[in-house]
């Protein structure tokens, strides 16, 4: 799981924390002490918290006394080194083919391509994105084996389409897609899921889960919506009432709604595509009472230009407050859309603020 240090309330200050190279080019932070001006990746030792100003442009911090500093140059923050762009043109060469249903190029043919020795492009593409080159193409496989499986494809259609052997699909697939292949091709087809809904003070709330774990909570006004929902989502599972055990996870999710900052201990139970399970993780990662924004949840995960693959991934998250989506604000601090309404997304967080002060207080 990731780790994240906790955010002061400035979303700017989050990006500094994370040297978030998204955020280069959208504002400089200035540092008093040494009449510096950097951009937000810069790899020089952080500075304190009161130390800094921030400008939105290097102008402004000129025009207030500050100089460039060499060793991150922010008056080019926002032009993509040569390295980035040889990345960037290796990745597409990978996609190319993974879309065409060839096998993706090789290290030596990539680095040759953008004019660097094989290991150390190796180097710059992992730093760049994340990943080796070798996992990236396998993240794309991933994601077109999912999508197939979605659309109704058979296993071996799927497989086939993505570039997978049978032997190795099956052997990683219960990791990746959160459930046997089969199963999700079925639309939960032999899965009992069981779920409730519970009265909060931010309204009802759905809450379901199979034998591994909460699969879904879902913020709603009427009972018959969640429930259709729920049949949308699962068509071909076995939906089940509440049982006994069943009793402590309803309570658990309400606890996160109404006495949020606790460490709630579910098994949760995650679906999505291999992208958007590395969001789900980060998010996961973000504290209690602390926020992130879309730009630093993408850096976070190696992907620092897919700010707006983050946002959908956000959205697309079933298990609403114990995968803390919420948490996740714009850049300029601004709380953005939240698929469950801005009002409920604002009152977790001021929830969430006021359980961590009061244990803050309680300790000294």
């Amino acid at each position: 799981m990731l780790t994240r240090t906790p955010p002061a309330e400035d979303p700017r200050w989050t990006a500094v924390l994370a040297r978030d190279r998204a955020s280069d080019g959208a504002f400089v932070l200035a540092v008093k002490t040494t009449g510096i001006y950097c951009r937000p990746s810069c790899p020089a030792r952080r500075p304190h918290r009161e130390n800094i100003a921030f400008y939105e442009t290097p102008e402004a911090a000129r025009v207030a006394g500050f100089r460039a500093c060499l060793r991150c140059d922010p008056d080019r923050a926002g032009e993509p080194s040569l390295a980035a762009r040889a990345v960037a043109a290796a990745a597409d060469m990978i996609a190319a083919a993974i879309d065409g249903d060839q096998p993706p190029p090789a290290l030596e043919t990539l680095a040759t391509r953008a004019g660097y020795a094989p290991h150390h492009f190796h180097r710059l593409f992992k730093r760049e994105t994340g990943l080796t080159p070798r996992a990236y193409a396998g993240a794309l496989r991933t994601r077109a084996a999912d999508a197939t499986l979605a659309a109704g494809a058979t296993v071996t259609e799927a497989l086939h389409a993505a570039g997978y052997s049978a032997s190795r699909f099956y052997a990683t697939a219960g990791a990746r897609l959160g459930m046997a292949p089969k199963t999700r091709r079925l639309g939960g087809r032999g899965e009992t899921i069981r779920h409730a809904i519970a009265e909060t003070s931010l309204g009802r709330i759905l809450v379901a889960a199979t034998e591994r774990g909460v699969c879904a909570i879902q913020f709603g006004e009427e009972p018959d919506q969640l429930e259709a929902w729920l049949r949308r989502r699962f068509p071909n599972a076995t939906l089940t009432g509440p049982d006994d055990g069943f009793a402590a996870t309803l309570k658990a999710v309400v606890e996160i709604v109404e006495r949020p900052g606790h460490d709630h201990g579910l098994p949760l139970e995650i679906r999505g595509t291999a992208f958007q399970e590395r969001v789900w993780q980060a998010l996961l990662a973000i504290p209690a009472g602390a926020t992130a924004s879309y730009a630093g949840i993408a850096a976070a995960i190696g992907q620092p230009t897919a700010a707006r693959g983050v946002a959908s991934a956000c959205a697309a998250n079933a298990i609403g407050v114990a995968v803390p989506c919420h948490r996740v604000i714009r850049g300029d601090g601004s709380l953005a859309g939240y698929r469950w309404g801005v009002d409920r997304k604002a009152a977790l967080l001021a929830r969430e603020r006021k359980a961590v002060r009061a244990s803050k207080d309680g300790s000294t």
